[in-house]
């Protein structure tokens, strides 16, 4: 596996620029084609608020459970064919979500795709501290521009381009979805090579420091962003359509991803000023509250706008936890401290948005939809006002 940066203009530098950029947009362009396309299998699937919850949390859920494995995994094979592993798995997985279609087979691969996520996620930071010891916030920003490209990618053009596609059929539009994922497995497994570890090398470590402060900080912060994206993108689709406005479910959606790009070239440009602070937390949190009481107007340009908000304010918060590990640890142990971040904040991301769809599910207030997001908003406002200063190994 390559070390170093190598000088600005090198071709090779640029190409694996572009290899992070695609698997970026690969950990959620198979996660966010299911919004857009929930009411059309709650409907014929006769899901309840509760299996919604699950449909879109299981990814999450498996991102947490399957973090500390996957770190065994990068342990052992590097990180470089973790991602190949996940990206393939991702791509079968997710075109056989819709065989039958049935929802054992819905759920079930659906579990594998989220696994094959969950590998892929904290292999990326291993992968960054490798390719680019020198630029990792540089190579960081890369890929997780990408992450929120495939967002609007998934939640856009679900609805607009890929289902008329395939003539209305969710199932087919889950295989559509898996093309790409399969596309950059084979780039990044024709076009770079594997280093292997030499034989003297000592083994790598695998099991998150839970002792480690920065662990819970970065999980904890990270946990409450992902929660109120997560449970936005759950529950605007049906809260939208209980509501008696589902022309306005495709809008909100792309609103809700289209607002994060503007959030990752901002911290792109400002990582320096931004990165270990506790106002952009705080002003986030903020963003993210406000934003939320948008949505339960009936104001569309309300809605719309508050959808974007709470997009660009839970990927101001995702980025800056992203691109702490590349910097807080040395390079054989940046997937340690990524595992554990991950499995604290997906868990988080899983287990809020869960109980909303059941509060939902029990009050049948319509309201109650955007409770969970509300619960991550407060989250990060309190750690974020807690939250000591981070200072990089530079």
């Amino acid at each position: 596996m390559a070390r170093g940066d190598g000088a600005a203009g090198d071709a090779g530098a640029g190409w694996r620029f572009l290899l992070l950029w695609l698997a970026g947009i690969d950990l959620r362009l198979t996660i966010l084609a299911v919004p857009p396309v929930l009411p059309l299998i709650h409907r014929q699937l006769g899901l309840d608020e509760k299996s919604v919850a699950v449909l879109t949390g299981l990814p999450v859920l498996l991102f947490a459970a399957i973090a500390v494995p996957g770190s065994l995994l990068i342990a052992r094979i590097g990180a470089r064919r973790a991602i190949l592993a996940g990206l393939v798995t991702v791509a079968l997985a997710s075109a056989l979500r819709g065989v039958g279609p049935s929802a054992p087979m819905l759920f079930g691969m659906t579990f594998v795709m989220g696994a094959g996520v969950s590998v892929i996620q904290p292999a990326l930071p291993a992968l960054v501290s490798h390719w680019f010891p020198r630029r990792a916030p540089l190579a960081t920003a890369v890929y997780a521009n990408g992450l929120l490209v495939g967002e609007v990618l998934g939640a856009g053009l679900t609805l607009t381009l890929v289902l008329p596609l395939v003539g209305g059929a969710w199932e087919w539009s889950f295989a559509v979805w898996s093309v790409p994922v399969l596309a950059t497995a084979l780039m990044i497994g024709f076009g770079t090579p594997h280093a292997a570890p030499a034989p003297t090398a000592a083994r790598l470590r695998w099991w998150p420091d839970w002792r480690d402060p920065h662990t819970w900080q970065l999980g904890l912060v990270q946990g409450g962003g992902s929660a109120l994206y997560f449970a936005s993108n759950a529950f605007i689709p049906d809260y939208l359509h209980a509501t008696g406005q589902p022309e306005l479910v495709n809008a909100c959606l792309t609103a809700l991803n289209a607002g994060q790009v503007p959030a990752s070239l901002l911290v792109l440009l400002l990582a320096r000023h931004l990165a270990g602070r506790k106002a952009p937390f705080i002003v986030a949190a903020l963003l993210g509250l406000v934003a939320l009481g948008g949505l339960l107007t009936a104001v569309p340009a309300a809605m719309i706008a508050g959808a974007a908000i709470i997009g660009f304010a839970a990927a101001f918060v995702l980025i800056l936890t992203l691109a702490l590990p590349p910097l807080l640890a040395p390079p054989e142990d940046v997937h340690r401290l990524s595992a554990g971040v991950l499995t604290i904040s997906y868990a988080l991301a899983f287990v809020v948005p869960f109980l909303g769809g059941a509060v939902w599910d029990a009050t049948a207030v319509t309201a109650t939809a955007f409770l969970p997001g509300a619960v991550g908003a407060l989250l990060v406002l309190i750690l974020g006002l807690t939250l000591q200063p981070v200072q990089s190994r530079d």
